[in-house]
Order: structure tokens, then sequence, then C-alpha cells
């Protein structure tokens, strides 16, 4: 089985940003540890910043990916362009959020991922990246 996390913006500077809301371990040292917690998946990561190479990214993973986790950050507010192509794709897309968004500022509750994603995940910390995995397993 082959699933791929992607994170968009400032996901990079987790165990850093605001460690009240998002903790303080970096994504690497928690993508790690999942990795070991899961060998027998083929476990890939990808973050960027930049909007269009997220779109592309899901371009690039979606026939040959069992799943898709993705934690579109900020982009889930704003990106229309994110929905329509996970829209397009044939893998299955979990959406996930560390924090619990709707607990958070009302821009926030709105996303363009989520009528086209298979679920939501949303206020574990980056244990919703496990509870995302084993959705996705299942």
């Amino acid at each position: 089985m082959k699933i791929i996390i992607i994170n968009g913006p400032n996901l990079n500077l987790l165990g850093k940003r605001e460690p009240d809301i998002y903790g303080k371990v970096t994504f690497e040292s928690y993508f790690k540890m999942l990795q070991e917690k899961f060998p027998e998946i083929k476990l890939e990561y990808f973050q960027s910043n930049i909007e269009g190479e997220i779109i592309d990214k899901l371009h690039d993973v979606s026939i040959d990916y069992d799943g898709i986790i993705l934690n579109a950050a900020a982009y889930t507010h704003t990106s229309i362009g994110i929905g329509d192509a996970i829209k397009a794709i044939q893998a299955p897309v979990i959406e996930v959020h560390i924090s619990n968004v709707y607990s958070r500022e009302k821009f926030r509750h709105q996303s363009y991922i989520a009528p086209n994603a298979s679920g939501i995940i949303a206020g574990f910390g980056l244990q919703s990246y496990e509870l995302a995995l084993l959705s996705i397993i299942k």
C-alpha cells in the first residue's frame, strides 16, 4: 500500500510555530514515527508553501497511490484550485487539520476541500494524521 501525506503552507514550521496550537514536535520527527509504526505502508511526505506545487503533486500521485492525506492548511479556506484538483483525481483524499478549525476564527470554518474529500479529521493534534492513515488502511 502506498500513501502520501501532503502538507501546505507554514506546516514546515511545526514545532516552532504557535506551539500552543500546533505542538512542539516537528513534522519530520512525527513522520519518522509514523513510518516506524506502519512499516508495511510505503509512506511518503511532501510539503509546499506554494499552491500550484500542491495541485501538481495531487495530479502526479493520484493514479499510483492508494490514498492521500492532505493538510492544505490556510489553502483549505481559500483554494478553489486545490478543491477542483481533488475532484479531478482518482485516489481518495482525507482532509486533515491539527487544530479544531471550528473552534478558531470563523473564516477557518469554510473548506473548499471538504466537498471533494472522502473524509475530514480535525482537532486531534498530529494524531489526526495517524487517524487519517488508519481510515485509508481500513
